[in-house]
């Protein structure tokens, strides 16, 4: 079981854009991913990709860094996928993670576009 820290670069097309790119990687079997704090992002979306072998990823959200609950999608559905998938984050929280679980050699990515000011 690993510790997963995300990346974070801007992604936008010029020095002056708000807009970043929060990546967790080789998100593996029972690996707990690290949240990022960028509260100040309104536009947020998440792509989870790669190889599930029967995993479940979630975006998971908190306020306060300890209790996390699952995100939803602007129609109110989990964000919860077993296959790669692509979903707009309905709500605004201070903390944000992808959490997995179940799975057999599993390894996926999520990538998580925030975009607001900083």
């Amino acid at each position: 079981m690993a510790t997963i820290t995300p990346t974070v670069a801007k992604a936008g097309n010029n020095g002056s854009d708000n807009v970043y790119i929060a990546t967790w990687a080789s998100i593996g079997d029972s690996d707990t991913c690290t949240a990022i704090q960028m509260c100040g992002a309104a536009d947020r979306s998440v792509q989870i990709t790669g190889t599930f072998n029967s995993a479940t990823v979630v975006i998971q959200g908190s306020n306060d860094g300890t209790n996390y609950v699952t995100l939803t999608d602007p129609q109110g559905n989990a964000i919860s996928k077993t296959s790669a998938g692509i979903e707009q984050v309905e709500e605004l929280t201070r903390y944000i993670k992808p959490s997995s679980s179940g799975g057999s050699s599993s390894s996926t990515t999520v990538s998580l576009l925030l975009k607001g000011q900083f």
